[in-house]
């Protein structure tokens, strides 16, 4: 999303870098560019005005012309002050008598029933009782797509043809106290505009249950409109949070960083993506560094978490360590990457050198190159992937044909693989210390 926003900053970045000294007019020529920028990825002028003006005092001040990398420092103020901008990590409300009630709030086409079925997978991950409650009756098939994702994540999807929503709620919110439930998940009705009937709607099914958080879903796509969708929410109901959906889009994401500043109402989370583990928990300063182009470490990490068996990367790493790894091991790494997501996103989460680095890579690239390798490896026998050394022209011919490649194809493969293995054994030697000047 952030893509055009980042490459503005950055260019603006490399030039205070090359300066020795910073003067006042070097910092004001810096900080126009800087507006520029924020302005043409759609951020609210009143958030851009502060905030160039925050970072401006700072940059003309004594933190920065006493700095031994003046350009740097500016650096660190901007990264600084647009966390400041972007709010504080607001942990979802989960407190009080049981069922806590998550209601979800928003327009049509916002994403409101997919980030139930989202929030319902994450809290169900974390042991929570959860039920989902379809209280939206007029969009068509609203209530099957929502029973399908309580499918999909093993929760319970409360509906009632032909009651009213607030009826449905208070039965639910019964039926929930009942069995035992720990959260109750409402999916409301959208329009395509705001209204005073869904207005009224949603002021009555508040009466009928207390919620412990009332959760806007906001299209992270329409712009600087996402702002005043959220403000009209706001001023008709008592929004407890933000969700901003679409955030894998092309937009050019003002909205994630004004939304917060505008409406004061804290950002919850980030869905980037139609699959249902694409909810990441809104952090601030990961998503600062994220729109600088300084990467995110640790949402890698975590995605790395998820999606790889612990105890069968340990060994894997012992076994590429010590010169064992085959290409068995090579296949279930690469399956376990694609759990982690969409390349493109993985690729913007990468910092330093090999963030810089992957800008020239496409991604589709890289995905094509692992459904060769794939097919590849799954047309060996399990002889051939344990003991690369046994693969003969004529193995290799069998191979090509059994995955509709070349056998120019696999040789590359082979050759990959050989590469890897000897990088391995020239790190063993070195004792990793090649690793570190990656991440520079």
């Amino acid at each position: 999303m952030f893509e055009t926003l980042t490459n503005r900053l950055n260019q603006v970045f490399d030039g205070l870098r090359r300066r020795g000294k910073l003067s006042e007019a070097d910092v004001d020529v810096a900080m126009r560019e800087v507006r520029l920028a924020l302005l043409e990825a759609d951020v609210h002028y009143s958030v851009v005005k502060n905030f160039v003006a925050r970072v401006r005092e700072r940059a003309i001040g004594a933190e920065v012309s006493r700095a031994l990398n003046p350009g740097q420092q500016v650096i660190k103020i901007v990264h600084e002050e647009l966390i400041d901008t972007l709010g504080i990590v607001s942990p979802l409300n989960l407190t009080g008598a049981k069922p806590r009630v998550l209601m979800l709030v928003g327009l049509q086409g916002s994403g409101k029933t997919t980030a139930a079925g989202k929030i319902a997978k994450l809290l169900r991950a974390k042991g929570e009782r959860v039920m989902l409650v379809a209280g939206d009756p007029y969009r068509p098939a609203a209530v099957q797509q929502l029973q399908a994702l309580g499918e999909r994540v093993d929760v319970p999807v409360i509906t009632e043809p032909g009651m009213k929503p607030p009826d449905l709620v208070a039965k639910a919110f019964d039926q929930a106290q009942k069995g035992g439930f720990g959260v109750m998940i409402i999916d409301t009705a959208g329009r395509s505009q705001l209204d005073d009937a869904l207005m009224d709607e949603l002021k009555a099914i508040l009466k009928r249950v207390p919620p412990a958080e009332t959760l806007l879903v906001v299209d992270s796509m329409i712009g600087q409109e996402a702002l005043h969708v959220a403000e009209g929410f706001r001023d008709a109901v008592a929004l407890t949070g933000l969700i901003l959906t679409k955030m894998d889009g092309d937009s050019r994401g003002g909205a994630a960083i004004s939304i917060r500043s505008v409406t004061g109402v804290p950002i919850k989370f980030l869905s980037t993506g139609e699959k249902l583990d694409a909810l990441e928990v809104y952090d601030p300063a990961r998503l600062a560094s994220r729109i600088l182009g300084m990467g995110d470490v640790i949402g890698l990490i975590e995605r790395a978490e998820a999606a790889f068996d612990a105890g069968a990367t340990e060994k894997q790493a012992k076994k590429m360590m010590s010169g064992s790894f085959d290409l068995e091991d090579w296949l279930d790494q690469m399956r376990q990457m694609k759990k982690m997501g969409p390349l493109s996103q993985i690729l913007e989460m990468l910092p330093g050198q090999l963030g810089q680095a992957a800008k020239s890579i496409d991604p589709r690239d890289v995905e094509k190159n692992f459904s060769q390798t794939e097919a590849i490896i799954n047309s060996m026998t399990r002889q051939e992937r344990r003991q690369p050394d046994i693969l003969n022209a004529s193995r290799r011919r069998r191979i090509a044909a059994g995955s509709g490649m070349d056998v120019q194809a696999v040789n590359r493969l082979i050759k990959q693989y050989r590469e890897m293995q000897r990088m391995m054994k020239a790190l063993q030697k070195t004792g990793m210390k090649g690793l570190p000047r990656l991440f520079g």
